[in-house]
């Protein structure tokens, strides 16, 4: 097989080792990972792929479709390295040494603490590796799990919807509704793609609210956020997140790098922040908001009820900078997307959508 014959079949592969990766869960402590397995001459011998935590990984998923022997000197196409460490199941490395295969082709590094380090194994055992096929579209697939393992911690998305002046509220605390119908029904499908949706205690309090995600006739969605309330003080008995689908995770809230990391480990990786202006600003000052959902009503208030308080910005160059990565009209209203601007960040091209 000459070099490009070989570069065409690991990508082609590749792909298909991506289709079955999709079959599994999407959200969970563990990765979606596919694989197939090919014989010496190209031809498919089996395919695998993780069905979530505690059941075999890709790669012995696939192992266990073949006779004993059949997968000597093969080749295993996998979408994430693979792993180093005895958790509920082996190590997959090690599997695929057992089975004697002679090739491993990979898209990703797994960059788990405990997890990394297959590919050096295969390595040093004699087994030919090679990394990086297709990296960017695995990437892409894998975006979400592979920001909480890097970060150890959800990625962030904070949101609020305020009037153009800023305000959350009115002097008297109403606040339903600043918005239309149309951004609150995107707020919705927004929060079914999250892994959790987070509030402070205060809101609880204050607004009991459902935390579910629904549609425009108020039934629940099939994809649910888990709620999570973050604060020391007591949640009422009778609150109606206490009868949301999912059992809700209570955090304390005074180290908000600790509570992620918690999160993290019970498999959340993304959490959609729709707390107040408490529970905003200390995530803002904290530098853990990865996201910015801001819906604007065309509307002044006036008034004390900021959608920030305090940040810890004293003087204007110390100022908390975005860039717009997107503006959408909903109704009457503006939603601006935005991420926080960083050292060497290239300044993204806005658009604008009707």
């Amino acid at each position: 097989m000459t070099t490009a014959t070989r570069a065409a079949t690991d990508a082609a592969t590749m792909r298909r080792a991506l289709e079955l990766a999709e079959r599994g869960p999407a959200r969970g402590v563990n990765p979606r990972v596919g694989c197939v397995i090919l014989s010496p001459d190209g031809d498919v011998l089996a395919e695998g792929w993780h069905r979530g935590a505690g059941t075999a990984h890709a790669e012995v998923d696939a192992l266990s479709k073949l006779a004993p022997g059949a997968a000597r000197g093969a080749t295993a196409v996998v979408t994430l390295e693979p792993c180093n460490h005895v958790g509920r199941t082996g190590p997959c490395a090690q599997a695929l040494l057992d089975a004697e295969v002679a090739r491993v082709v990979y898209a990703v590094d797994d960059p788990g603490r405990h997890s990394a380090g297959g590919a050096r194994t295969l390595r040093d055992a004699g087994v030919e590796v090679a990394g990086g096929v297709l990296a960017d579209e695995v990437e892409a697939f894998l975006e979400d799990w592979l920001f909480a393992t890097r970060e150890r911690r959800p990625r962030v998305t904070l949101k609020w919807a305020s009037s153009l002046d800023g305000r959350v509220a009115a002097a008297d605390g109403t606040s339903r509704w600043i918005t239309g119908a149309e951004a609150r029904a995107d707020v919705h499908r927004r929060r079914a793609t999250a892994d959790a949706i987070a509030v402070g205690t205060g809101t609880v309090l204050a607004d009991d609210p459902a935390l579910t995600a629904r549609d425009d006739d108020g039934a629940l969605l099939d994809d649910q956020p888990v709620p999570v309330v973050f604060g020391r003080r007591a949640i009422p008995a009778d609150a109606a997140v206490l009868r949301h689908p999912l059992e809700p995770v209570v955090l304390a809230g005074t180290a908000l790098a600790d509570d992620l990391e918690e999160l993290q480990r019970r498999g959340i990786r993304s959490l959609f922040v729709e707390g107040g202006p408490t529970l905003a600003s200390a995530f803002l000052a904290a530098g853990l908001a990865d996201d910015l959902l801001v819906y604007l009503a065309p509307a002044v208030i006036g008034g004390p009820r900021t959608a920030i308080g305090d940040i810890g910005v004293a003087t204007i160059a110390d100022t908390r900078r975005f860039h717009i990565t997107d503006l959408v009209r909903l109704g009457e209203d503006l939603l601006v997307v935005a991420r926080p601007r960083t050292a060497g960040h290239r300044e993204s091209i806005t658009r604008e959508r009707d």
